[in-house]
């Protein structure tokens, strides 16, 4: 999806609306944007259910991940002390707030801070998910040169994975 220039950023408790489609507005903390909003949109089956919180947990749910992106995130860990970056928390993509049909998802580092509104659209049948990164310094251009080549298939091969478990009744196995 492409961002228009008409979005505008304003305090953690206002929101970056974008105004095509129609679906809603996003939280984000202020800062300059320096990668840009990515946004993944996917459709979801007409009896899926509505709860944001429930949908972002499930997208990052490190259980039920892709396999593939597991490897991805497990060679993180390690190449990121390469350069001077901590391994990320598993807490890392917990949920901070909810807003109505949006799931707030917020981390800050020495390399840079992640912002991941997750939201659903019940009328509509969608689910949003984007992401705006501040980088800091050198460390955050070199740690997402790589991630931002990845960004998009990870995120919505996380997604499609979320959709077939909860559409389905069928929970994370792996441990």
């Amino acid at each position: 999806m492409r961002v228009s220039p008409d979005h505008a950023i304003r305090s953690f408790s206002c929101r970056l609306t974008i105004s095509s489609p129609p679906f809603g507005r996003w939280p984000f903390t202020p800062c300059p944007i320096t990668t840009g909003p990515r946004s993944s949109c996917l459709r979801l089956p007409s009896a899926a259910p509505g709860d944001p919180r429930a949908w972002a947990q499930a997208v990052f749910d490190i259980r039920a991940m892709p396999r593939w992106v597991l490897a991805l995130l497990s060679l993180r860990q390690v190449v990121v002390k390469l350069i001077g970056v901590p391994p990320a928390d598993r807490h890392v993509f917990d949920v901070n707030e909810v807003c109505g049909n949006e799931a707030l998802i917020s981390a800050d580092d020495r390399h840079l801070d992640f912002r991941c509104g997750v939201g659903v659209d019940t009328e509509q049948r969608l689910l949003w998910i984007t992401t705006v990164v501040r980088l800091k310094g050198w460390r955050g251009r070199v740690y997402f040169a790589p991630v931002a080549l990845l960004h998009q298939p990870v995120t919505r091969s996380m997604a499609r994975a979320a959709i077939r478990r909860r559409t389905s009744g069928t929970h994370p196995a792996r441990p």
